[in-house]
């Protein structure tokens, strides 16, 4: 797995492509450290996942794994203040990163490949690109946070669906279900624009606007006023807002600060 920025960008890049970046335990703490790293950087205004070679991801080496008993083990214990261990952390870590997180696609997106990718906050994907919740293929269940991203996507029998038949699907198929935020020829290119239209706003507003969501869901009204109100406050005493706001009022370009 490698790390790069460029532009405000993180470019996580997944590289094993002779294995069609079959994820083992050593890419998965490479894919939590990555989420924290870039969760600590205010320069960054977005983090682009991808993969290298003719896959994004085929899901987990069970070669690899089953050589590491003891580490899986290890793997497998929960953060006591995240609730994730580490196979559901190289997922779900991506919604703890306060910018938006886009996974580009192409080829195999199997299993945890996928997990990783719906960890993500949008989607883009080659129109050839293929997806399966692949585990009952192998007499398990998906394990890497799908039960949490896949609920807020897509409707239950559909979850259901996709995991007890472990059926692989194309890219139109996946935007159907509510899995693709877009199908393009470029994704890359596709992801760059998103970047270029989100870069223009405030750092913390688009910060505070993924926090929000994320911590909204799936909760009640009254919760989710309470989280709402106290986001807007911290927003409008912060600085990028005040830049955002004459900004508009002027008709200018907004130059703003690095994230608060």
């Amino acid at each position: 797995m490698e790390y790069s920025t460029e532009g405000g960008v993180a470019y996580v890049r997944l590289h094993r492509p002779d294995k069609h970046n079959g994820l083992t335990l050593g890419m998965l703490s490479g894919l939590v450290a990555a989420a924290g790293r870039a969760a600590g950087d205010p320069s960054l205004r977005a983090v682009i996942v991808h993969g290298d070679g003719p896959s994004f991801c085929s899901g987990l080496d069970f070669g690899d794994v089953a050589e590491q008993g003891v580490r899986v083990g290890n793997a497998f214990l929960p953060n006591p203040f995240r609730g994730t261990n580490r196979f559901q952390a190289a997922a779900w870590a991506w919604r703890r990163v306060p910018v938006p997180v886009i996974a580009v696609i192409h080829g195999r997106c199997f299993g945890g490949g996928l997990q990783i990718a719906l960890g993500a906050d949008f989607r883009f994907a080659t129109p050839d690109a293929e997806f399966s919740v692949l585990e009952t293929k192998y007499g398990l269940i998906p394990d890497m946070s799908a039960t949490a991203s896949l609920a807020q996507l897509t409707s239950i029998d559909t979850a259901k669906l996709l995991t007890m038949t472990g059926e692989v699907f194309d890219a139109e198929r996946a935007r159907s279900l509510g899995l693709l935020t877009g199908v393009a020829d470029d994704p890359m290119a596709s992801a760059h624009d998103l970047v270029e239209t989100i870069a223009t706003r405030s750092p913390d507003a688009v910060a505070s606007a993924k926090r929000l969501f994320e911590r909204t869901w799936h909760r009640g009204p009254r919760r989710s006023f309470g989280v709402e109100r106290l986001a807007q406050l911290r927003l409008l005493t912060g600085r990028n807002s005040t830049i955002a706001r004459k900004a508009a009022a002027t008709g200018t370009q907004p130059e703003f600060r690095p994230r608060a």
